[in-house]
């Protein structure tokens, strides 16, 4: 009973990762209107490295355009959020 309290009651959470699905939808629903890389660090809550290599990929896929320093959700990308989204993620 002691070593239960112990374990449960610290106070301490479980650490959980996101997936990478996860962290593109995160991605794409910031871009959905056009946002600057900034704005997508912050609201992804990842950091500029990170979100260099999503943004090169999800590029690379069609999910997502560059025009300027403006990253937009294309149709693919608002499609491939809606699927995720019905998966639950």
């Amino acid at each position: 009973m002691i070593y239960l309290i112990y374990v449960f009651g610290c106070g301490c959470d479980i650490i959980s990762r996101r997936s990478r699905t996860a962290i593109s939808v995160e991605i794409l629903r910031a871009a959905l209107e056009g946002s600057k890389k900034t704005h997508i660090v912050y609201r992804a809550n990842l950091n500029f490295e990170v979100v260099n290599r999503y943004l090169c990929l999800l590029k690379e896929k069609g999910l997502i355009e560059q025009s300027g320093n403006l990253y937009i959700t294309t149709e693919k990308g608002r499609e491939f959020q809606n699927i995720a989204g019905e998966l639950g993620m």
